[in-house]
C-alpha cells in the first residue's frame, strides 16, 4: 500500500488527510476473511478520549460518507483481540456524540476490564443496519451491511489489533438488525446477543419492521422492496437458522410490565419517548422473543435466555441486562 498524508497531531487524537495511489487490504483470520477494495474505506479521524474510548470518523466508499464510531478498547492494548459489533436502537441519531450504549447502556465501564474491542456505529436509526435498494428521500444513501461486513473489518484489524473474531449485538431496532447480520454472515460472527427485539421480516413480520423505519420518515419499499420482494425472506432471520447452527445467542427481554422505578420517567427511552408506548413495545417484543428462542433453540443454536419479570423498552433495563450476555459473549469469542 502506498499512502500520502499529512499528520495533524494533538494532545487527544490525529487526523489523517491524503489519497491512497494503490490499496489491496487483506485481513486473514479463523472463519472469517475480508474481501480486498481497491477504494478500501479509511480512517479519517481518530480521537482518544480517555485511553480506552474512541471516536473514530471512517470514511466509506459503500455509505459514500464520513461514519462515526464510539470505540472501547481493553486497557491493555498490547495483545489482539476480539471485536464485539454493538448496534443501536431506533431512538439513535447521528448528531450524537456517543452511542446509546455508552451515554445510557453502561457499555464503557461493563467492557472496562474485557479483552475486546468494541465498535459502535453512532446513529443509524431507521435503517436496520443493512444494505437498502434505493436511496430514501429522508434517510439517504444506506449501505450499512456493506460497511459493516467488508468495508470496516481490515480497519478493526490493523488500527484495533483485531484477531478476525466477532460477535454482534444490538437492542431493538438493532437487536432485529444484529441477527439479520449474524443469519447473514455466519462465517463471520461467532455469536450473537438480542435485546427486546423482533426477529421476522415475513408477511406478519413486516407489520413490527415497517412501523420502524416510518418512525424516522423513512419509506420500508425502499430498503428491501415491496410486501412480495424476495429481499423480505433474505432478511429474514427466522428463515435462515440454519446459519446459527452451534453458535452462542443471548436473547433479553422484558414483559412490559413497569418497575417501580419507571414512574419517574425521565425520557430515558428508546423509542418512541413514552411511558405506555414503551411498555406496549416491550410487550410486543416479549411475545417475538418468545418464538424466536424457542425456533433458535429447535435448529440447533446454543441458546441462553434472560427473561426479566419485569421491563418496558427503556435503557434502564438494557443497561442492567448487558452483563448477563458477557457468557455467550465469551463462549463465542473464544475469551
Amino acid at each position: 500500500m502506498v499512502l500520502r498524508m499529512s499528520v495533524l497531531r494533538g494532545r487527544r487524537g490525529y487526523r489523517l488527510m491524503g489519497s491512497v495511489a494503490a490499496a489491496a487490504v487483506v485481513a486473514v483470520a479463523p472463519m472469517f476473511i475480508a474481501t480486498p477494495q481497491a477504494n478500501a474505506a479509511a480512517v479519517v479521524e481518530r480521537i482518544d478520549r480517555d485511553g480506552q474510548q474512541w471516536q473514530m470518523y471512517i470514511r466509506s466508499p459503500a455509505m459514500k460518507r464520513t461514519i462515526h464510531l464510539d470505540v472501547l478498547v481493553p486497557a491493555n492494548q498490547s495483545k489482539s483481540r476480539p471485536t464485539v459489533l454493538l448496534l443501536d436502537g431506533n431512538g439513535a441519531k447521528e448528531s450524537q456524540p456517543k452511542s446509546t450504549w455508552t451515554l445510557r447502556g453502561g457499555a464503557k465501564e461493563f467492557f472496562a476490564d474485557k479483552p475486546v474491542n468494541v465498535v459502535m456505529p453512532v446513529g443509524g436509526g431507521g435503517t436496520y443496519y443493512t444494505d437498502w435498494l434505493k436511496e430514501d428521500p429522508v434517510l439517504g444513501h444506506q449501505k450499512w451491511e456493506t460497511f459493516l461486513t467488508e468495508e470496516l473489518p481490515p480497519l478493526i484489524d490493523r488500527e484495533l489489533k483485531g484477531n478476525g473474531a466477532y460477535a454482534v449485538g444490538g437492542l431493538s431496532m438493532g437487536a432485529g438488525a444484529a441477527a439479520i447480520l449474524a443469519a447473514r454472515h455466519p462465517g463471520m460472527f461467532r455469536a450473537l446477543a438480542a435485546f427486546s427485539g423482533c426477529y421476522s421480516a415475513d408477511g406478519i413480520g413486516q407489520l413490527s419492521v415497517r412501523p420502524v423505519v416510518e418512525a424516522k420518515g423513512g419509506n420500508p419499499d425502499n430498503m428491501w422492496g415491496t410486501a412480495g420482494n424476495p429481499e423480505w425472506d433474505a432478511h429474514d432471520p427466522m428463515k435462515h437458522l440454519d446459519a446459527l447452527r452451534g453458535k452462542p445467542v443471548h436473547l433479553y427481554v422484558g414483559t412490559g410490565v413497569p418497575g417501580p422505578d419507571d414512574a419517574l420517567f425521565d425520557g430515558n427511552w428508546s423509542w418512541p419517548e413514552d411511558p405506555l408506548r414503551a411498555s406496549e413495545i416491550e410487550h410486543v417484543s416479549h411475545d417475538c422473543t418468545g418464538v424466536t428462542g424457542t425456533a433458535m433453540g429447535l435448529s440447533g443454536a446454543d441458546v441462553s435466555t434472560d427473561w426479566a419479570a419485569i421491563g418496558v423498552h427503556s435503557w434502564p433495563y438494557w443497561k442492567a441486562a448487558l452483563p448477563k450476555s458477557w457468557p455467550t459473549l465469551k463462549a463465542g469469542l473464544g475469551v
